[in-house]
């Protein structure tokens, strides 16, 4: 369990979206962090919708969805996308090196439960769903952060646009929902120069959306 408590340091020296210029670097541990509190808000709308929530899956897996970085790091999104077959053999290295590290140091009789925490946690359950969205909420921000900034980078553009298409895909769930209606709108209304753009972005996702359901 040693090595478990001092990979929590290996995933505070970890930063996000690695190889671009940003105005405020982001470590995967304190993404971790956020994400766990957006599924926390996430959940509660949820609840507050009649859904059934189990707190304890939303915690482990927000917690915990991350942890397997260490051991291969924060891979640029469009390589980490290139093709799906990269983006299988990548999973298969990260499943293969979190197996060898639970059977090799975490305890037998912990070994079950770390194999739930450290194993991909965005399923069709509510909880692996709530999770989607608060990780896609959270990299949405990081990238207006640095869009608010003024970054030159294009790619927080395309990483923003990304970010909205994969939430609005779960607009079944309550929790989408309020944030596509309630926060969305607020933070397009802050005060930065690529608001129009972000503004047409935001509607062309929501509009193509739109249209997909009355098809």
């Amino acid at each position: 369990m040693h090595q478990f408590i001092q990979g929590l340091n290996d995933l505070e020296m970890l930063k996000r979206a690695p190889g671009f210029f940003k105005y405020q670097e982001h470590s995967v541990a304190a993404h971790s962090f956020r994400v766990t509190e957006i599924a926390q808000l996430l959940a509660d709308i949820e609840e507050d919708a009649g859904q059934k929530v189990n707190w304890q899956m939303v915690y482990e897996k927000a917690l915990n969805h991350d942890y397997t970085e260490r051991f291969i790091g924060d891979i640029k999104t469009p390589v980490k996308y290139a093709t799906s077959d990269l983006r299988q053999r990548l999973a298969q290295v990260e499943a293969h090196m979190t197996d060898n590290f639970i059977q090799n140091e975490i305890p037998e009789h912990l070994q079950a439960r770390y194999r739930r925490r450290l194993s991909e946690g965005k399923d069709d359950t509510l909880e692996g769903k709530i999770l989607s969205v608060a990780d896609k909420i959270d990299l949405l921000y990081e990238s207006f952060g640095e869009i608010q900034k003024g970054n030159p980078e294009h790619v927080y553009t395309e990483i923003f646009r990304e970010s909205l298409s994969t939430i609005i895909q779960f607009d079944e769930l309550a929790s989408t929902r309020y944030f596509i209606k309630e926060m969305l709108p607020e933070l397009l209304n802050e005060d930065f120069s690529d608001r129009v753009l972000l503004t047409q972005i935001t509607r062309e996702i929501l509009a193509a959306n739109k249209n997909k359901q009355t098809k």
